[in-house]
């Protein structure tokens, strides 16, 4: 990747801590790094002369750049240790990646120890990690000390040990440390609450505890003891400063899979955070359309399934911020109050929300860029698409339809990389019957280009048809009729994919997401398909369309609207069995359109 292919995408690199991840044309893992920046991290290895040979041909191998954004520079630590660990990415060979962290662990035995360790032993005990600091670690476990007395001793204190009064204090007793359970001066339930207490402290549910050291600390100030109320007043700023877990590397968490999602209009965006051994090792923001007003539930359901399905996740429970219907057998549904999967899904809140700020700076920098620049990725698409000229003449075309039914289509314009908006036209479907994509799509480009050949208007470099090979082969056709080959190229754009399809061609084009040819052409699709459906909206407000339930003989607008907004669609409608119909508009209304549709389907050549 050159700086100046970089340019293009450094403004969408987030400036918050996280990991990033470069991968070479073949989509392999190179590098993973972490940042407390994400954005000065990453650019800093295109801003600077390179010193090592093995930067200098990492930046080369460079075509695509992720990021996952966390909430500190100690979580991106753990997440860059712990995918560094699973992939193994070729140039991250040198690194030390046999590093061991540590943890706190409570032990499972009588009266049991809390201290450090970095071995985790399958024997009950309860860990609590990993820590990126080990002075950090001593620190808390000499502040717990102070603050909750706990025996250190390996003695065996089994209740039949301690009735046979085997055992002696020590010097930790007589010093306040310890309250000498060995001796059964302190009970098992009095000790077994200070355990609870440390557990707080560990989970970050310090809350009570500075609750207490403030209340402590206004009694010294109130009894003039000021160097006891400081001590106290450290203690407070201690706890409220230190982060005691990390939920991106945190084994209890197992394999989840998390989501969250945001929606805006007809447009939603889903993030995915996949979860596997407790830490996160993909993320993912898809954008997702809805067009018949889907629920924010439906959408997610639909885009859990895709993303699970994309990255064959086996994962038995998934993580959402809301109840929803997801039939998979055998996994697990879950909707967090508090602790680290509903920090996980404020996390996920976080990425989705930051692909979406990114998307619309996008948009401002594209509005925002001088005549050179545009014309540059004008430049660019020529050469991404090999066309024989600049395309400084574009014009994209969308069909649009209402619940299956009554075709329209649009076409918008560019030129010189700018929305012409004098030149947007609308085509109300006028030799089309019934539903059919390609004939509408085919009619909407003849007339359209009749009219410039019979004006004599220039016709655009480039035709950006929104949909596959089928709907480009109709555009195409229209074409052929008017004698019009050669005079412009046609490109269909797959909306799935983001791929592009050149008439005769078997193999699509993919060019880079990011890269500002693509920019602009998802970007003049998107103007097509507002365009389109706006036009659409007013027709429908307007009363123009009339759904072909209110063709039948006895059936009214208020019973029509009834069934549509029960069974969605004219068709789900045609499906239904006449008892169904007959629950929601009576028994006689019910046959009557069961009627209609059988013998409408009685003429039809299937």
């Amino acid at each position: 990747m050159t700086q100046t292919e970089f340019q293009n995408i450094a403004p969408t690199l987030p400036s918050y801590p996280g990991i990033y991840k470069y991968y070479d044309s073949s989509n392999e893992l190179l590098y993973v790094g972490k940042a407390k920046n994400i954005r000065k991290r990453v650019s800093s290895y295109f801003n600077k002369t390179l010193g090592s040979y093995k930067t200098h041909e990492l930046v080369k191998r460079i075509r695509k750049i992720e990021f996952t954004i966390v909430n500190s520079e100690q979580d991106a630590f753990l997440l860059e240790n712990s995918l560094i660990k699973q992939f193994q990415p070729l140039f991250n060979i040198n690194l030390k990646d046999d590093k061991t962290y540590p943890y706190i662990v409570i032990k499972n035995e009588p009266f049991p120890r809390v201290y450090l360790t970095r071995q985790k032993i399958e024997d009950g005990s309860q860990y609590f990690g990993p820590y990126t600091s080990v002075n950090k670690v001593r620190e808390l476990l000499n502040f717990i000390k102070q603050t909750i007395p706990l025996r250190t001793c390996p003695l065996n204190l089994t209740q039949k040990n301690i009735e046979k009064g085997k055992f002696k204090v020590c010097l930790e007793f007589h010093l306040g440390n310890c309250k000498g359970p060995c001796e059964a001066r302190q009970s098992e339930q009095d000790y077994m609450e200070n355990i609870g207490q440390i557990k707080n402290i560990l989970r970050g549910k310090l809350s009570l505890v500075v609750q207490h050291f403030k209340n402590e600390m206004k009694s010294h100030v109130d009894s003039m003891e000021f160097e006891k109320a400081e001590n106290a007043r450290k203690k407070i700023q201690y706890l409220e400063n230190y982060q005691s877990r990390s939920i991106v590397m945190n084994t209890s968490l197992g394999d989840v899979d998390v989501f969250s999602i945001q929606k805006e209009a007809e447009i939603a965006y889903v993030n995915y955070l996949m979860v596997q051994g407790g830490s996160i090792i993909q993320t993912n923001t898809i954008k997702v359309e809805s067009h018949l007003d889907e629920t924010l539930e439906e959408v997610l359901e639909f885009a859990i399934a895709q993303l699970r399905s994309i990255f064959n996740s086996e994962a038995k429970e998934i993580v959402v911020p809301f109840a929803i219907e997801y039939p998979e057998p055998g996994v697990l549904v879950t909707i967090p109050k508090g602790g680290d999967k509903k920090k996980l899904v404020e996390l996920s809140e976080k990425n989705v929300q930051y692909f979406i700020d990114s998307l619309r700076a996008k948009e401002r920098m594209l509005l925002g860029v001088k005549d050179a620049d545009r014309y540059n990725v004008l430049l660019q698409i020529k050469d991404d698409l090999q066309l024989p000229g600049v395309p400084v003449h574009i014009e994209c075309f969308d069909n649009s339809n209402f619940q299956g039914s009554y075709p329209v289509s649009a076409m918008v314009c560019f030129r010189n990389g700018e929305p012409s908006k004098k030149d947007y036209r609308l085509f109300n479907v006028k030799t089309v019957e019934g539903i059919n994509d390609f004939a509408t799509m085919k009619e909407a480009v003849y007339r359209r280009y009749k009219r410039l050949k019979t004006e004599g208007d220039p016709f655009p470099q480039l035709v950006i048809i929104d949909g596959g090979k089928g709907q480009l082969a109709s555009a195409y056709e229209a074409i052929e009729e008017l004698e019009l080959e050669g005079k412009m190229t046609l490109v269909g754009l797959a909306k799935n994919e983001e791929e592009l399809f050149f008439v005769g061609d078997k193999e699509s084009l993919k060019l880079p997401y990011d890269s500002a040819s693509h920019k602009l052409i998802r970007r003049i699709r998107d103007e097509v398909h507002r365009f389109g459906v706006n036009f659409h909206r007013q027709k429908r407000s307007k009363g123009t369309f009339k759904n072909s339930l209110q063709e039948i003989k006895g059936i009214g607008s208020s019973t029509a609207n009834l069934l549509l907004k029960t069974f969605r669609s004219v068709n789900n409608i045609r499906q239904q069995p006449e008892d169904e119909l007959a629950k929601i508009v009576g028994i006689s209304k019910a046959k009557i359109v069961k009627e209609f549709f059988n013998q409408e389907d009685s003429i039809k050549p299937y």
